[in-house]
């Protein structure tokens, strides 16, 4: 059968777009092969001190003295951890913008504000699971407060005169005291900061009663006896933590908030530059040194592949949803 002139253009088309397309795909392969060529952004969207930047900058000195590559921590704060988050959405899928994400604002922070400029699930890709925590409510050491029973005792005394810090409004942080507030059915007030220290320099100087605080950011304040804890929020008991009993065992059944952190690039980077970074850092978190460094800070190292994590963000993206809609929390 002879072509027709329709058949032999279209072939034409095929072969031009497949001749186009090919460099590019060399190009990825390429750039990929020879990841990373340059120094990588590590985005740390909390202010220095906290949680988040212990574990970030603990990340980016291991990759930096295991792997060779040169990874530069860049706190990016403000908003609940969303400005930074927003900073590495905008950033080019080339891999060398890195962002630390946790729960707070990853999955919580899309459902309490009212408009965001990114979508975790759509404008991300999870690259490597780095660790998890409960939260722990803590009080200086000298406070009246001895137990969560004595937290709760006051407040039905006097509705809304203790307070509360957290590292800032929207943060699974801030969410575990409205939901613990709501499971005691008390008034206390909350009084967000930007970041982990700011609160933690007021709780210490007694300008607030209570901080509801991630481990990692607590963890040196609880070892140096300048903070008590009176509670973790997970259903479990923290290893790091062992005789400090949890939020449920001490008559709130089945309350259980925990954190978690983790690695995230842009979408539409190379899924080769994803395996890479994700190999790297659980090569990092079988480390002896590396594992208890993170449980040193209050938290559990835990690896997963991409599609874990990526299964993970999705599933608590969900679950969320319901969770911040029943607690009755937004933000502008």
């Amino acid at each position: 059968m002879t072509p027709t002139r329709r058949t032999l253009l279209l072939c034409a088309a095929g072969a031009a777009l497949a001749s186009s397309l090919a460099p590019a795909a060399a190009f990825a392969q390429g750039a990929a092969a020879n990841y990373p060529a340059k120094p990588i952004r590590l985005i740390v969207p909390f202010p220095p001190g906290g949680g988040t930047d212990i574990l970030s900058r603990l990340v980016a000195t291991k990759l930096t003295e295991s792997a060779k590559w040169t990874v530069v921590a860049d706190n990016r704060a403000g908003a609940g951890g969303t400005i930074g988050i927003a900073e590495a959405a905008r950033a080019a899928p080339t891999g060398y913008d890195i962002v630390m994400g946790q729960k707070d604002n990853m999955v919580v922070a899309p459902w309490l504000y009212k408009s965001l400029s990114y979508d975790p699930v759509k404008d991300f890709v999870a690259v490597a699971h780095v660790a998890y925590t409960p939260v722990v409510i803590v009080t200086r050491t000298d406070s009246k407060f001895k137990t969560l029973k004595d937290v709760v005792d006051a407040a039905r005394a006097q509705p809304d005169a203790i307070t509360f810090g957290s590292p800032g409004n929207g943060t699974t942080i801030h969410l575990a005291g409205e939901i613990f507030k709501s499971a005691a059915n008390i008034k206390i007030r909350h009084v967000p900061y930007k970041g982990s220290n700011a609160a933690m320099m007021d709780v210490l100087a007694g300008n607030v009663d209570l901080m509801v605080s991630s481990l990692p950011s607590a963890m040196a304040q609880i070892k140096s006896g300048k903070l008590r804890p009176l509670a973790v929020t997970s259903i479990k008991r923290s290893t790091t933590l062992p005789d400090v009993p949890t939020v449920a065992e001490q008559g709130y059944k089945d309350f259980d908030v925990s954190t978690w952190y983790g690695l995230f690039l842009p979408a539409g980077t190379s899924p080769e530059i994803v395996a890479k970074v994700n190999a790297e850092v659980n090569k990092l978190l079988a480390q002896p040194d590396v594992k208890q460094a993170i449980h040193d800070q209050g938290a559990e190292p835990q690896s997963m592949t991409p599609e874990q994590f990526g299964t993970l963000l999705k599933t608590d993206y969900q679950k969320w949803k319901g969770i911040v809609q029943a607690s009755g929390a937004t933000i502008e």
